[in-house]
């Protein structure tokens, strides 16, 4: 046989929907239990004991919120005059060297502090200037709104990769840009979501010195990833008086099994798994005023818009406030429709002015985007040096390793493992492993190759091969687990080692963890499936709301792969090594400083320090989350299980 016939398993069960499948159950499980808790509210007192709740472990999820003592320091930039209204360019700093760029338009006609709207961008590129939210904030302003519109991290006039005398930034604006700087944010305990709220709710805090706006009468609206935000700013900023999300709200059920990822800031760890949901997004607002907004042909599910909406309305009602629950839905696709700005214009001016007014579609004008430019480059890190998501994520690694170290070696192991055991059991229950063989796959030159495939958890298949020298093969020989990216997928690379290892007298167990080599799940979109967005992104997301990850679950199949050799023929499993080569080598180190069952650890050209990574202002993010358990910087970098490893 050749090494490609390996590639192929031609066995008696399909790995391939597994994963997917146990993420989902899950999930399920948690969705019902939100239901439950939700369906057993039935007074004003225990909605705003929820409300409580939800604020904070919304907020705990995300890392918590950076501190707001700092004063809001804004320049106006620039004033364009339009028929009606102003529109001045304002750039304030949400965090001490962060910059925000910003319009806010003002009615000609405000001699009093009135209602104001804070507009919160999606992931057009342009963002604030963007056509769309031009046109959603000339409504608002027409019907006298006073309406402040900021650029987000990574969109607009904030991309935060942008390097001297390079035209393009290194890295891809908007959902790219956040995955790839959201991923740092998650070692450290912490969600690109506490970015996004903070710099909204500074924002409010701008609006509240404006002479013109009554700080008593602010409301926020924006759609998609602006529809998002303005959800998180309900759960977070108890001064919001009014909230219009856009194409956004549904719930977690329907779009994940719809199959779509979503972007960093959207991702919110544990959310899950304590029984979360979009119907908690309203709820937060109870009895507030809220316009749900929506399309029809939306990729965010319609059905998951209309339950949750439907569900929540009782809420309202309690307090005898059922019309502060609106919904207006058009006939599109995905997008803020003049239809929805129309009725966000009317809502807020009702709410906000005491008013409702409709502006008419002829007085919108929208002008060319970079007349609305904060800068004369079109960048804030051109001209500003501006302090990015990336400078805030080095400074919290470095006070990790500050609180680490200020503990003692004894305290640190004894913190780090508990937290770490805790990581990788707690959700995961053991079960017969009842392992299949395939004794007669064949040789490949001197070494003889077996197939196994076992229980390594309930609903969950791990594979190995198991290779041999042919002259040992009547004997019982010490076993050496290789953990390597692809698994089984990457055999042909590493033969030249199996080789040498059972040359030396030992078996070799190439060892398929969940997700990798022959059991990698079907794709998405019949893309590489370690390619961002697709179906082992999704499903590593799906952990991380679970209050779980990839890497934790990964970790536990190579401690039940040291399980089954129990069971395997002529094993001699007194002497089980480990090898970890490449990025997913880094299961082996989290396994072995959980097991004493394992002699030597022989790790190579895997991650050295996640400390480190994250510091990287730049690095290569194929598969990265994949190595990721939130928070573990709290606790301990990989250099410290090395170094309790050789004590």
């Amino acid at each position: 046989m050749e090494i490609k016939d390996l590639e192929q398993y031609s066995g008696i069960y399909d790995f391939k929907d597994q994963l997917k499948r146990l993420i989902y159950e899950r999930s399920a499980r948690s969705f019902d239990a939100g239901d439950l808790a939700r369906d057993a509210l039935t007074s004003p007192e225990m909605v705003e004991q929820r409300q409580a709740y939800i604020r904070s472990q919304f907020i705990n999820g995300i890392g918590g919120l950076p501190s707001t003592e700092d004063s809001v320091h804004a320049e106006v930039v620039g004033t364009l005059h339009f028929d009606g209204y102003r529109i001045e360019k304002i750039v304030f700093d949400s965090r001490p060297g962060t910059k925000v760029s910003s319009n806010l338009y003002i009615p000609d006609d405000v001699d009093s502090p009135c209602g104001a709207v804070l507009f919160l961008c999606g992931h057009f590129e342009q963002a604030k200037h963007h056509e769309e939210y031009q046109t959603v904030c000339q409504y608002l302003v027409r019907a006298g709104l006073v309406v402040l519109a900021i650029d987000p991290i990574g969109q607009g006039e904030r991309l935060s990769y942008y390097e001297p005398g390079i035209d393009d930034p290194v890295i891809r604006w908007g959902t790219t840009e956040h995955d790839y700087v959201g991923c740092q944010c998650l070692p450290i305990g912490d969600c690109l979501a506490r970015y996004f709220v903070h710099d909204a709710m500074r924002a409010v805090d701008y609006l509240c010195t404006r002479p013109e706006v009554d700080p008593a009468r602010i409301g926020v609206t924006g759609n998609s990833g602006g529809g998002l935000q303005t959800s998180m700013m309900m759960m977070c900023d108890p001064r919001i008086a009014a909230a219009a999300p856009a194409t956004f709200i549904m719930n977690r059920r329907t779009y994940m099994y719809a199959g779509g990822a979503q972007d960093a800031e959207q991702i919110w760890p544990g959310f899950t798994a304590v029984g979360l949901d979009h119907e908690d997004l309203l709820l937060a607002m109870t009895p507030k005023p809220v316009l749900v907004l929506a399309v029809k042909y939306d990729f965010f599910p319609i059905e998951g818009t209309r339950e949750t909406v439907a569900r929540t309305r009782r809420f309202w009602e309690m307090y005898d406030k059922g019309d502060h629950l609106e919904y207006v839905e058009d006939t599109s696709t995905h997008k803020y429709t003049k239809q929805l700005a129309r009725a966000a214009a009317e809502f807020f001016s009702k709410h906000l002015l005491g008013r409702a007014v409709s502006p008419s579609d002829e007085s919108i004008r929208t002008v060319e985007p970079s007349l609305l430019w904060c800068t004369k480059s079109g960048q804030l890190q051109k001209e500003y040096q501006a302090r990015t998501v990336h400078h805030e994520n080095v400074d919290r690694v470095i006070t990790r390793e500050k609180e680490r170290a200020a503990r003692s070696n004894e305290e640190r192991r004894s913190l780090a493992l508990d937290w770490l055991r805790e990581r990788v059991f707690a959700t995961r229950t053991k079960c017969e492993l009842n392992p299949r063989l395939d004794m007669q796959k064949g040789l490949i030159d001197n070494l003889a190759v077996y197939n196994a495939i076992w229980w390594s958890q309930p609903g969950i298949f791990n594979h190995a091969y198991l290779f041999r020298d042919v002259r040992y093969e009547a004997e019982r020989l010490p076993v050496t687990i290789a953990v390597w990216d692809g698994g089984t997928y990457g055999i042909r690379e590493h033969i030249d080692w199996i080789r040498s290892t059972c040359d030396a007298g030992r078996t070799v167990m190439v060892l398929d963890v969940s997700g990798s080599g022959l059991l990698t799940p079907h794709t998405l979109n019949q893309r590489d499936p370690l390619e961002f967005y697709e179906i082992l992104h999704k499903l590593t997301c799906d952990l991380y709301w679970l209050g779980d990850s990839l890497a934790a679950l990964r970790t536990f199949d190579v401690l039940r792969a040291i399980d089954v050799l129990e069971e395997l023929p002529d094993l001699d499993t007194s002497s089980i090594c480990l090898y970890g080569y490449g990025r997913h080598g880094m299961y082996t180190l989290l396994a072995s400083a959980l097991d004493d069952r394992i002699g030597d650890l022989d790790w190579n050209k895997s991650i050295a320090s996640i400390g480190d990574w994250v510091k990287s202002k730049y690095y290569n993010a194929s598969d990265i989350s994949s190595l990721i358990i939130p928070g573990m910087l709290h606790y301990f970098d990989l250099a410290d299980l090395r170094e309790w490893g050789r004590e």
